[in-house]
């Protein structure tokens, strides 16, 4: 073969060397520890954070984003959204989604709230449910394979809970119609089967309703659910909001205890003992105001997020591992999705949570709940390079958040400069 030929052949078998990409970080901030190093260089290559230092050599070739004279820091995780829902506002019944929206619908919407949430610096979210039969799946595919700009997504399929999911009083010719959305388990064997079928369809957590009937999960169901999904290496997540049924989901070992807006200090203490996360989905009150039914009017919104804040309050003095969770929301005038899970901050600050624990919910421990803190919810070699900037710092002035202007996902800019 002649050798012009030859190398030619090389050219075009060979991978290109993957360029290596320098981020000068004027004020790198670390979420764990809530410090700030300065003048910081982070190389990043193949998607991978490779070093991160003062004065470090950068490579000739590569390409230099130069956000000295921003506040850089690990993307943030919502530990606790539904991308693919939106409930109605007003008066319609909760079930009135599963009539109106079908998966691939719904799935496009997870899209569009995703890209829009990701570029305003969440570079991954938990979907704990309510995404139809599993569009979150899909979704997470269709990311994964580079079609489309997302965060990084972990899903739940469908929710698993007790007959009926969580409507009660409809009438029985209606049919089952809550299955698009949920899988009825009343035992548990029934539980063990039912995190298998999430699994198979590409569940990557396990979710519970606990008591959204009078009858509700045992502290025996709870531990059959725990024991499944961490044999398949998942972690079980739980919507559960307080009384006897939230003693059984802390005491039969959940992970996280969703919402939990009625629990007393005597369980969040036991949360405390047993390493328990409460991912609270704090609502600000004029949130709660649109998005329940069953709030009439604005004071009974305040009276729930006047309960919220205590709790939230109550579980930070106390100790309680807390991760950040926005829920759903539904729409409000000139907001985006974003501008209102921001909103939340406000609740935590007046709740008494520091800046820098509230950045800390947001990052270190989102990635520990969701088991994947030796590879995201840090800048450190090794991690995904997910990594935001603004021009403000946020252990100053949370809502500096708001501002961010630069998103890096698995390594890409997509957001910023680039």
């Amino acid at each position: 073969m002649p050798k012009k030929l030859f190398l030619l052949l090389i050219l075009f078998v060979l991978p290109a060397a993957a360029q290596t990409i320098a981020i000068r970080a004027g004020n790198l901030l670390d979420p764990a520890k809530g410090t700030i190093s300065k003048d910081q260089i982070i190389l990043v290559e193949n998607g991978k954070i490779t070093a991160v230092g003062a004065g470090l050599s950068i490579p000739k070739d590569a390409q230099v984003v130069d956000l000295s004279k921003e506040w850089v820091m690990p993307g943030l995780i919502d530990a606790h959204t539904h991308i693919t829902f939106q409930e109605i506002p007003g008066k319609a019944p909760f079930e009135a989604m599963y009539l109106k929206e079908g998966s691939p619908y719904r799935a496009l919407r997870g899209l569009h709230n995703g890209q829009v949430l990701l570029n305003a610096g969440f570079t991954t979210m938990r979907e704990v449910g309510n995404e139809a039969d599993y569009a979150c799946s899909d979704l997470k595919k269709a990311i994964r394979a580079g079609w489309f700009d997302g965060p990084t997504l972990q899903c739940a399929g469908k929710i698993i809970g007790p007959f009926g999911g969580q409507s009660k009083g409809m009438p029985e010719e209606v049919g089952s119609f809550w299955l698009h959305e949920y899988i009825d388990a009343d035992s548990p064997d029934e539980i063990r089967k039912a995190i298998h079928q999430n699994i198979y369809y590409g569940a990557d957590v396990i979710k519970l309703a606990a008591d959204n009937s009078d009858y509700f999960y045992t502290e025996e169901e709870i531990r059959a659910a725990v024991d499944e999904a961490h044999n398949a290496g998942r972690a079980l997540a739980v919507h559960v909001y307080g009384g006897r049924a939230a003693d059984n989901v802390i005491r039969g070992g959940a992970d996280s205890v969703e919402h939990g807006f009625t629990l007393t200090e005597t369980q969040l203490k036991l949360m405390k003992e047993k390493g328990t996360f409460l991912v609270g989905t704090d609502f600000p009150a004029a949130h709660l105001a649109g998005l329940n039914p069953s709030n009439e009017t604005l004071a009974d919104a305040n009276k729930l997020g006047n309960q919220i804040i205590e709790r939230l309050s109550n579980a930070n003095k106390i100790g309680v591992k807390m991760a950040f969770g926005s829920d759903t929301v539904t729409e409000m005038a000139g907001r985006t999705r974003a501008d209102m899970v921001f909103d939340y901050l406000a609740v935590w600050r007046v709740a008494g949570v520091t800046p820098a624990d509230i950045l800390k919910a947001m990052t270190t421990n989102c990635a520990e709940l969701l088991r994947i803190n030796k590879e995201r919810g840090a800048i450190a070699p090794g991690l995904f390079a997910d990594i935001i900037a603004m021009p403000g710092d946020p252990l100053q002035d949370i809502e500096s958040l708001r501002k961010v202007n630069f998103v890096m996902k698995n390594g890409k800019v997509v957001r910023g400069a680039k």
